[in-house]
């Protein structure tokens, strides 16, 4: 069983991820043009920020605002305008390690910035302030499927409004003893700017996207091309993004599927603009 095919564009991509500095620079990997060389994930403090809160932003804050801020450049919209889904499967790992390690501790001192900085929302938070933005925000979590569910999220929030949405997916790893529970080796982001179909005009818009969420339907997850790619892919949730990332950056007709969870299914039809 499927629901209506939601059909919104692609307007601007932001990524940030081991060997993948930004969009523009990985375009040549993710189409098959350049190897894929592992590196460290490079997260440059948010220069968006007053200096206080840059040295305060933890690594998904640095992450998330990076690649929202890639994304939103690349559509030449004002991000003050724009609604955000944030979507991540775990939140602030080394915030939330230090507050496990303050309970343990004798005194029990919990810093009020640490906690600030841990809670799921923080990103969208810090996005929003530091864009001086009013606009509706949504912070979600799906384990695994993550990125499937703010996808959904955010196409929805643009079919129901009729104007463009900013999603954000990011996850960073948890430091020991968490890290050995829930092992993310890498940090990894990725932003969307959708859009009505309406609005796909210019080269701001680089794909439209047909989704629908399928409940019966036995299948596999789309696999990336590269299997050094395709590793990363399944260690990372937000890194289930770079099979549609591929067919944006090969400009071709593509169908993605993303395990959705709990059974459930989203697929993705690409339509490269112009085509």
């Amino acid at each position: 069983m499927s629901v209506a095919r939601l059909h919104v564009s692609v307007l601007g991509v932001g990524l940030c991820g081991p060997g993948l500095a930004s969009w523009s620079d990985a375009r040549r990997v993710l189409r098959g043009d350049a190897p894929w060389v592992e590196a460290a994930t490079a997260l440059a403090p948010p220069s968006r920020l007053p200096p206080a809160e840059r040295r305060r932003a933890g690594p998904s804050i640095r992450l998330a605002m990076a690649v929202a801020d890639e994304a939103v450049a690349a559509c030449g919209l004002d991000p003050s305008t724009l609604a955000t889904v944030f979507a991540a499967s775990g939140g602030e790992g080394s915030n939330c390690h230090a507050l496990c390690e303050a309970l343990a501790a004798p005194e029990r001192l919990v810093s009020p910035t640490r906690f600030t900085n841990s809670v799921q929302n923080a990103p969208a938070g810090f996005w929003h302030i530091a864009v001086a933005s009013h606009g509706p925000s949504t912070s979600l979590s799906a384990y695994d499927a993550s990125f499937a569910a703010g996808l959904l999220e955010a196409a929805v929030q643009v079919i129901a409004n009729g104007h463009p949405v900013l999603l954000v997916a990011a996850d960073v790893p948890y430091p020991d003893p968490l890290h050995r529970l829930r092992p993310l080796p890498h940090p990894v982001g990725t932003a969307l700017v959708l859009g009505p179909t309406t609005q796909a005009s210019g080269a701001s818009a680089c794909v439209q996207l047909a989704i629908a969420l399928e409940s019966e339907r036995a299948a596999d997850a789309t696999r990336c091309r590269d299997a050094a790619l395709d590793a990363l892919r399944g260690a990372v949730p937000a890194a289930r993004a770079l099979p549609l990332l591929e067919a944006m950056a090969a400009a071709e007709r593509r169908c993605v599927m993303l395990d959705a969870g709990g059974g459930a299914w989203l697929r993705v039809d690409l339509e490269p603009a112009g085509a």
